[in-house]
């Protein structure tokens, strides 16, 4: 059992898996807010030596320098790599702290989304539609950049939907292959694909100038991940083409300046946080406590 637990930020657990962290944790301490820096973020971890924390603060060397009790770092939120993760995992190790993260508790309603706003935008549900009359997602050539969890269930949807599926990954997929799904070099993929979705990890960045040169005029660009897939000013260059982009937070669209932009369609709101990714966030934090709480 940890001595003190603190979470420095709303970490978004269901009212049950609130209550059940006091197993865990002689004393438990949780904010309702978000620290405003890492003074503030050391200030509230105080002696605790286990954390919790969101996607919505950083826990840095500056902040757990202060802190020497720290053994374990739970990560509410996605961890996918040390490089994209909001707590310095490479002093966390030198440390000897354990950190862990969760993953693919929200790309349900990410799914959910990219097919409500494509159908939206091919019929013309409350917009112009995207060709002369509306249309279905059938024989659409669509390309998926990055295939791990939520790009192959994006995939896997819009194929239900009868699209012509392409990818682009590290390397070809088993898996996608014996769905039909065909591996293409990402400039191939961006110019012969209508929409194209990026599902990428945070702040990998793979849209360049010559990508967008790619990518072409009259196209669909979709973002999922936490950041922008693109350079700024070319992606400027381009949304002034006959194109669409689709974020569901600013966070994705990458500048708040953008929202109003006639060519963006972002709803600000984070689509994968949904009352079953509650449940499960909540259920896989418990479980990553149970199995560091010696």
């Amino acid at each position: 059992m940890f001595k003190k637990l603190v979470a420095i930020e709303p970490v978004s657990l269901i009212p049950s898996a609130e209550k059940k962290l006091q197993d865990f944790a002689k004393e438990v301490i949780m904010y309702d807010d978000i620290p405003s820096g890492d003074e503030e973020v050391a200030s509230r971890i105080g002696d605790a030596d286990a954390v919790l924390l969101s996607y919505t603060s950083r826990i840095g060397r500056a902040a757990l320098e202060k802190c020497p009790n720290v053994r374990y770092i739970g990560m509410c939120c996605s961890l996918y790599s040390p490089e994209s993760a909001n707590v310095d995992i490479c002093y966390a190790n030198e440390r000897g702290i354990v950190v862990t993260g969760i993953r693919d508790y929200g790309d349900e309603g990410v799914v959910e989304y990219v097919i409500s706003e494509l159908v939206r935008c091919l019929h013309g549900f409350e917009q112009e539609a995207w060709d002369d009359i509306p249309r279905e997602i059938t024989g659409m050539k669509v390309g998926i950049v990055g295939l791990g969890k939520s790009g192959g269930m994006i995939a896997d949807a819009l194929k239900f939907f009868g699209a012509d599926v392409a990818y682009f990954a590290r390397s070809e997929k088993e898996a996608a292959r014996g769905k039909g799904y065909r591996f293409l070099p990402l400039g191939e993929l961006l110019s012969q694909s209508e929409a194209v979705f990026c599902c990428l990890n945070k702040n990998t960045v793979l849209l360049h100038e010559a990508e967008f040169g790619q990518l072409g005029n009259k196209k669909m660009l979709f973002n999922t991940g936490l950041s922008p897939a693109w350079d700024e000013a070319p992606f400027m260059k381009w949304l002034e083409g006959d194109n669409l982009c689709f974020c569901d937070t600013a966070g994705a669209l990458g500048d708040s300046h953008l929202l109003n932009h006639p060519h963006v369609r972002c709803m600000q709101v984070s689509t994968g946080r949904t009352r079953q990714a509650f449940d499960r966030l909540s259920e896989r934090v418990l479980a990553n406590l149970s199995a560091n709480c010696k």
